[in-house]
């Protein structure tokens, strides 16, 4: 899988565009500033964004090449941005440490993806603010055009969030069809699923 991802961000364009993701970025703008956690960042779109809104930001990824991408991006834009090379396994989520933490298409193996949310929840402070936003079980029947895993296990439910982030207030929780414009690799109609939540 790192390979897969590695070879998939060496290239110099960015797989998924430069901008953020809207959801995220229409979510960021409610919020007072604070510390932002970004796993599975990427190529850095979504951190680089955080900071240019006056978030201190960690990210992490396990593809070198991301990392790469992401702290060029973060240098044009002129911000800092801790990114770590880490996995699942390793990256240390300390608890009660963030205001926000941003899930952006993270889709892990369904038997982590528990383990990661988990993380997640342990890591906001009282009061703080998740945004997620993934692609739903249905959008294995679209166009591949629009991304996401050909594995079902992977791919999200209402229900399932619902589950899994049950130890938070979940202000929003919408499954929707919309058309993604985020570089070559999500591009078109896709089914996806966007969770608002505090804990």
């Amino acid at each position: 899988m790192k390979e897969f991802w590695n070879e998939r961000y060496k290239a110099e364009e960015f797989a998924y565009g430069t901008k953020p993701n809207e959801f995220l970025a229409n979510k960021i703008e409610e919020l007072e500033p604070g510390k932002i956690l970004l796993p599975f960042e990427g190529e850095g779109r979504n951190a680089v964004f955080c900071a240019t809104q006056g978030w201190k930001v960690d990210a992490f990824d396990f593809s070198e090449a991301a990392k790469q991408k992401a702290e060029s991006l973060a240098k044009i834009k002129n911000v800092n941005v801790n990114y770590e090379i880490s996995d699942l396994h390793h990256y240390d989520f300390s608890e009660n440490t963030y205001d926000a933490a941003a899930l952006i298409f993270a889709h892990p193996p369904a038997d982590l993806r528990h383990v990661l949310h988990q993380n997640i929840i342990k890591s906001l402070k009282p009061g703080g603010t998740l945004i997620l936003e993934a692609f739903h079980v249905k959008q294995l029947h679209h166009n591949r055009a629009s991304g996401g895993p050909k594995n079902e296990e992977m791919l999200y439910t209402e229900a399932m969030l619902q589950q899994d982030f049950k130890a938070l207030q979940i202000l929003s929780l919408k499954h929707e069809v919309i058309e993604l414009q985020e570089g070559n690799f999500h591009k078109g109609k896709a089914e996806i699923i966007r969770l608002f939540a505090t804990k």
